[in-house]
């Protein structure tokens, strides 16, 4: 009679297991079809919101060609070609510019969009060097960045077990 009644009790036990347990409940939720998204569309949505944002880029012009609108950043691994239209804000030394002020062997700096056929879209282009101003909010950057830095630092030691006092740091009586 004791071993029915523990069976009886393990098998109970077992059912309300199974009933709450994460595996039952993911058992009952494949019966129902969700809405899934494909690989496709996240892909998609992804190269949508990537085209939307604007990257930067800086460097020196090692080519320009007049006629096609365009010109040519060397990196270390590859040139890039980057192309003017109407929508660019061409400007050098703070001045509005044309395609006739860029050149060979001069600064250049601003950002692009990615096209969806591997084009860059210059979406603004600024020749030259920095200006005293661009560099004044460049070491503004630079200075906010090092105190989030060293806020974010000091927050992770104070929140650690190792800032506490040890016992052998504490006076003895």
């Amino acid at each position: 009679m004791k071993y029915i009644a523990q069976v009886t009790s393990a098998g109970c036990i077992a059912a309300i297991l199974f009933v709450i347990s994460p595996s039952a409940s993911a058992f009952r939720q494949k019966a129902s079809p969700t809405p899934t998204v494909s690989p496709a569309a996240k892909a998609t949505a992804s190269a949508s919101a990537n085209a939307e944002r604007a990257i930067p880029f800086h460097g020196m012009i090692s080519a320009v060609d007049t006629r096609a609108k365009t010109f040519t950043i060397a990196g270390k691994e590859k040139a890039r070609v980057f192309k003017i239209t109407d929508k660019t804000a061409l400007t050098k030394a703070g001045n509005p510019a044309t395609m006739k002020d860029v050149v060979e062997k001069e600064e250049a700096r601003g950002s692009y969009w990615k096209r969806a056929d591997g084009s860059l879209e210059a979406r603004s282009v600024k020749l030259g060097p920095l200006t005293e101003k661009e560099k004044a909010d460049e070491e503004a950057r630079k200075a906010k960045r090092a105190e989030r830095k060293a806020a974010k630092e000091e927050e992770a030691s104070s929140a650690s077990p190792a800032a506490s006092a040890s016992p052998s740091a504490s006076p003895k009586p």
